[in-house]
């Protein structure tokens, strides 16, 4: 019962339109940034390597390698700090969590087989 309330509560702050990525897929997250009285939108791209939870509190982690060095961060889908979520490249993942990127270097920690994608689709 009280997971049903907790629903109907949430229900109005969850975005509309949704985004059809998955696991694998190499996207660039549109962020608000705010800088004293200042806000502004900052582009933050890379393979998304996990995408958990349901409702409000579902939240994805996006890894890229950043002056050689592993950066993740993790977004909650439904945040409105999020603006938009563009999806550069489709793949295929073998598994559901990408996890053993983080072991990999150089361009092997990028490499995710790909599927072939248009950006018209």
């Amino acid at each position: 019962m009280s997971q049903q309330i907790l629903n109907s509560l949430t229900q109005a702050q969850l975005k509309a339109e949704r985004n059809n990525f998955r696991v694998g897929d190499g996207v660039r997250v549109h962020t608000k940034v705010r800088e004293g009285d200042k806000e502004r939108i900052q582009i933050f791209s890379g393979i998304v390597i996990s995408h958990k939870g349901t409702g409000i509190q579902e939240a994805f982690t996006v890894r890229r390698i950043a002056s050689g060095e592993g950066v993740e961060r993790v977004f909650p889908v439904h945040s409105p700090n999020v603006v938009k979520i563009e999806v550069e490249r489709k793949s295929v993942p073998m598994k559901a969590r990408l996890h053993y990127l983080r072991k990999r270097l150089g361009k092997a920690a990028t490499k995710v087989k790909e599927k072939a994608f248009s950006a018209e689709a």
